[in-house]
């Protein structure tokens, strides 16, 4: 997989190209939202939903049920939701769409633009930093804040009922089982660490580490600037990478998180710096691993990850 974190190849897009996808009319086959015993059953009114990434999708999913249809955009685990390019099957898919989610926060540029070159009446639009107030230059990885999470949930639900008035008290149950059921394992062992581990020094890779760690209660030692280097496919300073190494070798951080899908040579190089000064290391992924698979479930398995490496770094 190339590297999550490369220079946006959507900046070479030419603005015409976009345009020429817009005059593509038909929506493209959409995949159906899961289903549950829970789920109750379609009055026939079907909302057509378009993410631009599957972790939003796979959220938008489970809060419509029968009731839409959502398309994710990046569905696939070796896409980059960074320099990805809009396909013509894209425009198609967003010119059919009555309810849109985007990242945004410089995240999903592309995103931003097929939603322009493809524009509907009476559709709505979800932006995701617009909605937890996170402007570009902020942290974008707002899937990995809890809190966010929860604004995000409640949002869709509002826009679902003001598309589909008829259904709304569907919309409820649903949010209901899914906050309440579904994220029942997401918000305990999120309670579970925030309360026994609150406070414990860790290092990471990268910034969508930090999101997570603020909704844990976790102390981010690692400097911003590293974060945000990496993040964003840049050289990290000698300045930074001589104080982890220091953090390091000093055992300041009691785990170390990296993103898998972007080891570069210098998260690398800490990884195995930190496995031979005995420091537990948990991983986390930018985009749900494998495919397919739902966004509790995703985030779950790396809660228990870095829930057992803080457990085994406090036996120590």
């Amino acid at each position: 997989m190339k590297s999550v974190h490369s220079v946006s190849a959507v900046r070479r897009l030419a603005a015409g190209g976009l345009t020429a996808l817009a005059v593509l009319a038909a929506a493209a086959c959409s995949t159906s939202s899961p289903k549950s015993a829970d789920t109750p059953a379609s009055s026939g009114k079907t909302i057509q939903v378009v993410a631009a990434e599957n972790f939003w999708g796979s959220i938008a999913a489970q809060l419509g049920g029968d009731h839409v249809k959502v398309t994710s955009i990046i569905s696939n685990p070796d896409a980059d939701p960074h320099d990805y390019e809009p396909t013509a099957a894209d425009a198609r898919t967003v010119a059919g769409a009555q309810f849109t989610i985007v990242n945004g926060i410089g995240y999903d540029a592309w995103a931003d633009k097929l939603l322009a070159a493809n524009p509907t009446d009476g559709r709505t639009d979800l932006k995701v930093g617009d909605l937890v107030g996170i402007q570009p230059g902020g942290n974008p990885h707002r899937w990995y804040s809890p809190a966010n999470v929860r604004q995000v949930i409640d949002q869709i639900t509002n826009d679902y009922k003001s598309l589909d008035p008829a259904d709304a008290a569907d919309f409820d149950k649903l949010k209901t089982t899914f906050v309440d059921q579904t994220l029942a394992p997401y918000n305990q062992l999120i309670s579970d660490i925030k309360s026994k581990y609150a406070g414990t020094p860790i290092g990471a890779s990268e910034s969508i580490v930090s999101p997570l760690a603020e909704g844990l209660g976790l102390k981010m030692l690692t400097p911003d600037t590293f974060l945000s280097a990496i993040s964003e496919g840049t050289d990290p300073t000698a300045r930074d990478k001589s104080l982890i190494d220091q953090q390091i070798a000093g055992k300041q951080i009691k785990i170390y998180v990296y993103n898998s899908q972007n080891s570069t040579p210098d998260v690398a190089a800490q990884v195995k710096a930190a496995e031979a000064k005995g420091i537990p290391v948990a991983t986390v992924t930018e985009t749900p691993t494998p495919a397919g698979v739902s966004f509790q479930d995703w985030q779950v398995r790396q809660l228990q990850g870095i829930q057992q490496a803080l457990t085994k770094a406090a036996t120590k």
